[in-house]
């Protein structure tokens, strides 16, 4: 595999962390350039060239509070600054649950230089609506352990988010851990090791912005084909049936759905994520 890339671009205030590995077309993840990397097959490095890329709220030693800072169009070209500073070219533009938004922003607001847009383990919204449905779906799911599991750690939540507020995303993901795995004793703290977060940013995108986000402004423009890999058994986010409501208003939506997985197929299945992967990316 070619040579490990890696270093900060400074972007508006905000150094992000960016790391590149692999060989072949260009894949652009938006998200931590820590934890992404710690979860892609070795296999796909041999086929793609992966950069990884910080946001904001990712970004290491930021202490801003101020929310206007997070507005999505100024994530959106971080993601283009990061992109043009590295020389890559047109991309494939990858995102994972929450910043699988930011992905398809991304497209629409750069479509020059975007070849494909993948987008893993979202909803189409994160609206009350939706989560209120992942809530039924667990519930009337025939899984015992997940869920004594899953009570176990709601009840350590409060007091976990009290001892530590800034590391309080990386704790509820941790203790979400049987909503988010196939295997629901899975421990994801090696994938967060030294990963900084801020909370300001979190609470502003996770909790506002994708909340009351429409993805399908701005679709009937966009020409790119979409990848979107969802888990059967990934109850952290909304179910797959709601994208049914909005398949049609995508030009070129291509499904897949992992039987064994959670909220992370590449992780759960690399395997069969990789081939479905590859294979879309020759296809179109």
């Amino acid at each position: 595999m070619s040579e490990l890339r890696q270093g900060v671009i400074a972007c508006d205030g905000f150094n992000l962390q960016y790391r590149i590995e692999g060989e072949g077309r260009p894949v652009l993840v938006v998200g931590s350039a820590l934890y992404y990397p710690r979860c892609f097959s070795g296999n796909l490095r041999r086929h793609l060239k992966l950069a990884f890329m910080d946001h904001r709220g990712f970004a290491p030693g930021n202490a801003c509070a101020d929310k206007t800072q997070y507005a999505l169009p100024l994530l959106i070209d971080d993601i283009e600054h990061v992109r043009s500073e590295l020389g890559l070219g047109q991309v494939v533009i990858l995102g994972h649950s929450g910043h699988a938004f930011m992905a398809l922003d991304y497209a629409k607001a750069y479509p020059q230089h975007v070849s494909h847009v993948v987008m893993l383990n979202v909803a189409p919204d994160y609206a009350p609506v939706g989560h209120a449905a992942a809530e039924r779906y667990l519930e009337e799911s025939v899984c015992p352990e997940r869920k004594v599991l899953l009570a176990q750690n709601m009840a350590k939540l409060p007091a976990a988010i009290a001892a530590a507020p800034d590391k309080a995303f990386v704790t509820y993901c941790l203790l979400m851990g049987p909503k988010s795995w196939f295997d629901p004793a899975f421990d994801a703290a090696p994938l967060w090791d030294g990963v900084e977060t801020n909370m300001a940013m979190f609470d502003h995108v996770w909790g506002e912005a994708f909340r009351d986000i429409d993805i399908t402004k701005g679709l009937d423009a966009l020409d790119k084909p979409v990848f979107l890999g969802l888990g059967r058994h990934d109850f952290l986010v909304p179910p797959p049936w709601l994208w049914e409501s909005v398949r049609d208003r995508f030009r070129d939506l291509t499904i897949r759905v992992f039987e064994r997985s959670g909220h992370a197929p590449f992780l759960e299945e690399p395997a069969l994520f990789d081939a479905e992967l590859l294979g879309w990316l020759a296809a179109r």
